[in-house]
């Protein structure tokens, strides 16, 4: 009976939300396309991504900022719900660049958003594109950049950690930069996976001590994996939906070259 009588006030918000986002992300879409640096449309993009999360009543709090190191490195983070995205935008400094599924290049409004933002997008199914990405993205962060990957590459609709692939590990090993877990919660509670009516409340990220890359070969990109899995799982406290022992070899890396990191 209760969800019944609650039940026009979650229609109420659900459609505030929604008027919310294609107004807030109207106003940055145009921004974006007149303001001629990366770095002012990324500092655009994450006052507007802060805005849309307060008026949505979403506070997004950030655990242990302090572990983000200011130089070059690479964070890991789970991925739980089409929020996620958004949180890193307003949560990450504006230096990170964000490595996504290509399908997501082809969405109304958020395609051209993320184009614009400099994110790089990565090919899941093709392995000859998907080895071609890879070596963008890592040729990219070889100058110097930041880069946020979601490693599990998709979410699922029950709570959970899926199998990591190896683009963050390969890149932050080839680089020589730190990688940093990361773990979000409350961002499946505000949207579901299944796009179910939004949630008020607090999310929160939490920054996990960096890791340093324990050397340069491919047995190095997997410990490296392996380990920053372990610790967002244990910090994340859901379940394992898959076994750690699955070792994920992307295509070609073995063919990439390590580049120089220059570091700020």
């Amino acid at each position: 009976m209760r969800t019944l009588a609650l039940l026009p006030l979650r229609v109420l918000y659900a459609l505030w939300v929604v008027l919310t986002f294609l107004v807030i992300g109207v106003i940055a879409l145009a921004l974006l396309v007149v303001l001629p640096r990366l770095q002012q449309r990324r500092l655009a993009a994450r006052a507007l991504a802060r805005a849309f999360l307060a008026a949505a009543g979403m506070p997004v709090r950030v655990k242990f900022a302090e572990r983000l190191p200011a130089g070059q490195c690479v964070v890991a983070c789970n991925h739980a719900s089409y929020l996620d995205g958004i949180v890193l935008t307003a949560a990450l400094p504006p230096r990170f660049a964000f490595v996504i599924k290509r399908e997501m290049a082809h969405f109304p409004l958020a395609g051209p958003l993320l184009k614009r933002l400099g994110s790089e997008f990565v090919e899941r199914f093709n392995r000859q594109r998907s080895a071609a990405d890879a070596r963008r993205v890592l040729r990219n962060a070889s100058l110097g950049g930041s880069v946020a990957f979601f490693p599990e590459g998709t979410f699922t609709h029950a709570p959970g950690l899926l199998k990591f692939h190896a683009g963050a590990f390969v890149t932050a090993v080839r680089v020589g930069c730190p990688l940093v877990p990361a773990v979000l919660r409350g961002t499946r509670r505000a949207l579901p996976p299944e796009l179910g009516m939004p949630a008020p409340g607090p999310i929160e990220l939490e920054l996990l001590p960096p890791l340093e890359p324990p050397g340069e070969s491919q047995h190095a990109v997997s410990q490296l994996r392996d380990r920053t899995r372990a610790e967002i799982l244990a910090a994340l406290g859901e379940p394992d939906l898959t076994c750690c022992d699955d070792i994920d070899h992307p295509p070609d890396t073995e063919r990439v070259r390590s580049a120089p990191a220059s570091r700020p």
